[in-house]
């Protein structure tokens, strides 16, 4: 567990994004960390305080004047708090909120603690709020002074906001502001054999044009492929993540390289893995293209129509049959009948060294969910089933089998 044993104090301040939190301090807490809540007067209209100390298996601080002194630090608990946490992090945080810690107001608990924080503990605010707020003068006046004093102030992502517009100003989600922490507190698996490793992945599907409006491809999400690429970063790897077309977030630390076809890819992964140490092809690349792709928009006339297809690359086999002795080449093989066989099969057509089976059931495991189930296969016929995992869960485990072929331990 990556935050074993760190003292982790989030301040909630009043937006709307403040249903995230329960599950960013469940996310913490998975990965050992004490965690204790200081919600803000506000904030408690959008959050319960149940939920919070349901999850931080804490009770929920608000008033700097506490009802019941237990103890003589009820008086300083904001002194305490200060003394106590090895991180303070402010999710959402609020215009209002930035205004009143850039100004140095102390007139509540959350405000009045982050006075009190010891120095050199990393400081983390992710502001949320409607993108004319964000964009204000004020606000950007009140960031900068925030950066320039120990600060680290997480831009907004991009998105539908609670106003009904898109635009700047959504906070990132749960995994991505825990993985933030994670990096800040210095707590990423450096000891990993994974480190300062370079690690390309693939993921996402591939769009193959028909005309100048219509594609082949697949249902892949991308979120297997970004897990590992997410997982890899966490321990210290340097990641290039080539992605299809995806509706997802870039992972923290991970470089995004956006592609749409499969030949796009193969030319990128090209340039990307000459050097690299380790591939890992998880995207769903399209088997064929279309032969001729009209520019404009094919018009309906015949009742029948031809698409006449070519094959696409393998970006995999082709990494793996002109690598240096030195690199990894891991697949992944989705099957829709049970058939291990047929992935072993593409481990030794395609001369991997790891291939992941994917068993496809439609529901809990393959496309578009947040499970798998994977059997991990290597090149001497070891299976190693693994039951069904969320994404994130199952890209550890496969980043485990990986780092076994480096060490053989």
């Amino acid at each position: 567990m990556t935050l074993e044993g760190k003292h982790i104090l989030l301040g909630i301040s009043g937006g709307i994004a403040a249903y995230k939190m329960p599950m960013v301090v469940r996310l913490l807490k998975k990965q050992g960390a004490e965690v204790k809540v200081v919600l803000t007067e506000a904030a408690s209209r959008f959050v319960s305080e149940l939920s919070l100390a349901t999850v931080s298996e804490e009770p929920v601080l608000r008033d700097i004047f506490p009802q019941s002194l237990q103890s003589d630090q009820d008086w300083t608990r904001h002194i305490s708090l200060g003394e106590w946490a090895d991180a303070l992090v402010i999710a959402p945080a609020t215009a209002n909120t930035i205004a009143r810690i850039t100004a140095g107001l102390c007139d509540d608990l959350l405000s009045t603690t982050c006075i009190t924080l010891r120095p050199n503990r990393p400081r983390l605010l992710f502001p949320a709020m409607d993108g004319e707020m964000y964009h204000s003068a004020s606000v950007q006046r009140n960031i900068a002074w925030l950066q320039n004093n120990d600060w680290q102030v997480v831009e907004p992502e991009s998105g539908a906001l609670a106003s009904g517009q898109c635009g700047t100003g959504r906070m990132p989600e749960p995994e991505v502001i825990a993985a933030t922490i994670e990096e800040a507190l210095g707590t990423r698996i450096s000891d990993s054999p994974l480190a300062r490793k370079k690690i390309v992945v693939t993921a996402g599907p591939t769009r193959e044009n028909i005309d100048g409006v219509r594609f082949l491809s697949n249902y892949s999400s991308g979120k297997m492929g970004y897990a590992v690429a997410c997982a890899a970063a966490r321990r210290g790897a340097r990641v290039s993540l080539v992605s299809g077309p995806v509706q997802l977030e870039t992972p923290v630390g991970v470089e995004r390289i956006d592609v749409t076809t499969a030949l796009d890819m193969d030319q990128t992964v090209r340039r990307l893995s000459g050097d690299c140490d380790i591939f890992i092809g998880a995207a769903a690349v399209a088997d064929y293209r279309p032969t001729h792709p009209v520019a404009g928009k094919i018009k309906k006339h015949a009742e029948t129509m031809q698409l006449e297809l070519v094959r696409n690359p393998d970006i995999l086999a082709g990494f793996a049959q002109q690598r240096q002795p030195h690199q990894l080449a891991i697949g992944f093989a989705l099957e829709t009948d049970g058939n291990h066989d047929l992935a072993m099969q593409k481990l030794r057509a395609k001369q991997l060294d790891l291939i992941a089976y994917n068993t496809f059931d439609g529901h809990s495991s393959g496309f578009e969910v947040d499970t798998n189930r994977l059997t991990l296969i290597s090149r001497d016929g070891t299976q190693t089933p693994l039951p069904l995992l969320s994404k994130r869960d199952a890209a550890n485990r496969l980043l485990d089998a990986i780092e076994h072929l480096i060490t053989g331990n």
